[in-house]
């Protein structure tokens, strides 16, 4: 090839580097209803307790646990999103992906090595090659100077090899573009990863209120029984009762005092749960955490938005389909490898038998010139294209599958939710009934009306009533970090 057609060779070797191999991805279309069935008109029945209602319109839900209302959480969510350690790790990955990228788009410029060598050289006199050295090491011809094959002999050598692979079919570009694809799933890994730490932030937090608050209870149930123990024993000095009923209320006041170091232990592991999540030691926090506070009380309402927003917010859908335009682009790489691959080569230097003859232009070497690699019979390559496809729609269906479960996640929290506070209300209902009808008991009892058995009943009932309403509290609080999870908030 003459150098005047290197030039034309060039322009046609570009040209078909704008062409790439397999399908060019096309973003799939999450399959969602236009609106909630749960949220619609008529979701919870006619007669339901008044509670916190689900509105459809799009929000914000960058910071949707400041929705609660608690400065603490609000503080403690803000300092583990910069120290959990969890999410530093989601972080490095991502900087580990993006390195693997450049490594991957690499391949489009030209690798070039220089070299610099010194080698002293003694070939056999009873090879060939060698007696003819030794031979004309010792010939002199007349009128001729200067001849000298000598052996051993030393050779110097400076140089510098190029070479650059033409991407003619885009093997490269759809490598990097998977690469961009899987750097993009690692993105949303670490979204992901910060979306589970404020729910476990947030559900640690609630379940250290929700253990102070049980415990408070039955620190309260102590005193009622306490009283009644005290009462007891008056009727009983004044005759107007038994020992049994003395007995009975010593019995229920140690019952009700055991419960409390499991509302204690409960404190503790929530203490040590938010002190990891923040990375710190598990005792780090108890100074400030340990005073007494009621649960939050969540908002009036809660927007979700429509099902259309969950593909741009869920990180796990955004993975999934940044998984399926990876396996498209591997398809390309794997049908570019069917394709001839132009690599060019250039190599040059000087070459000489003394350091200072490097510099003298007969020193010079070169070589250059373009490498044509033709695959003619390689069955793996086809079965790789083939592997390659199946990946493709394994990764469609499991984008699919990532929506279903997206929407179930959602519908299952909402209607969790309304069913707690529709619990909770009755709950309430029934703790002010129960306190009511423990007064009267305890009066009746007094006047000697009632039993000590009726009163010992009416207040286990407000005892266990009261715990309900706690964890049902705890539990319509529980749903509502459910919901926001579910909807992907907290990361945009």
């Amino acid at each position: 090839m003459s150098y005047r057609c290197l030039p034309c060779f060039l322009v046609g070797l570009f040209t078909l580097c704008g062409c790439a191999a397999g399908p060019d991805f096309k973003a799939p279309s999450a399959q969602v209803p236009d609106a909630w069935p749960v949220v619609a008109a008529g979701a919870r029945p006619p007669d339901a307790p008044s509670g916190s209602r689900i509105a459809s319109q799009d929000a914000d839900l960058r910071a949707w646990w400041s929705g609660f209302g608690d400065p603490t959480l609000d503080s403690l969510i803000e300092r583990s999103l910069a120290a959990n350690l969890d999410l530093r790790a989601a972080v490095l990955r991502i900087e580990e992906s993006r390195s693997e990228r450049a490594v991957t788009a690499a391949s489009w410029w030209p690798s070039l090595s220089a070299n610099a060598s010194y080698s002293r050289t003694r070939l056999s006199e009873q090879t060939p090659t060698g007696s003819l050295f030794t031979t004309f090491d010792h010939v002199h011809l007349p009128g001729v100077t200067g001849i000298s094959v000598a052996n051993p002999y030393n050779q110097y050598q400076l140089g510098a090899e190029a070479s650059w692979e033409v991407d003619l079919f885009g093997r490269v570009r759809r490598s990097v573009e998977a690469a961009d694809a899987a750097l993009a799933a690692t993105v949303e890994d670490e979204h992901a990863a910060q979306l589970a730490l404020l729910a476990d932030v947030a559900r640690s937090y609630l379940e250290l209120r929700g253990a102070q608050q049980s415990a408070q209870s039955a620190r309260a149930s102590i005193a009622i029984t306490q009283d009644l123990l005290d009462l007891s024993r008056q009727r009983r000095a004044a005759g107007l009762t038994s020992e049994v009923d003395v007995v009975e209320a010593g019995a229920e006041l140690s019952a009700t005092q055991a419960q409390l170091p499991a509302y204690d232990l409960a404190v503790t592991e929530s203490i040590h749960a938010l002190s990891r999540l923040l990375g710190q030691e598990p005792e780090a926090l108890r100074g400030e955490l340990l005073a007494q506070a009621a649960l939050p009380a969540p908002p009036l309402e809660v927007p979700v938005g429509l099902p259309a927003s969950l593909a741009r917010r869920r990180p796990d859908i955004r993975r999934a389909e940044a998984n399926l335009h990876a396996a498209t682009a591997q398809i390309g790489v794997a049908i570019a490898g069917l394709y001839p691959a132009i690599s060019l080569t250039a190599a040059g230097g000087v070459q000489s038998q003394t350091a200072g003859e490097l510099t003298d232009w007969a020193s010079r070497f070169f070589t250059f010139g373009p490498t044509l690699e033709l695959p003619v019979f390689d069955r793996g390559r086809w079965r790789t294209i083939t592997l390659q496809r199946v990946r493709e729609k394994e990764a469609a269906v499991a984008y699919a599958g990532t929506v279903l479960n997206a929407l179930q996640e959602v519908e299952d929290a909402v209607s969790a939710w309304f069913a707690d506070q529709d619990r909770q209300a009755w709950l309430a209902d029934s703790v002010r009934q129960s306190r009511t009808a423990l007064d009267l008991t305890r009066q009746r009892y007094a006047s000697g009306v009632a039993s000590f058995i009726e009163v010992l009943d009416t207040e286990r009932t407000l005892r266990a009533n009261e715990l309900s309403l706690i964890q049902s509290t705890l539990a319509v609080d529980e749903d509502l970090v459910v919901i926001y999870r579910a909807l992907g908030g907290g990361w945009e």
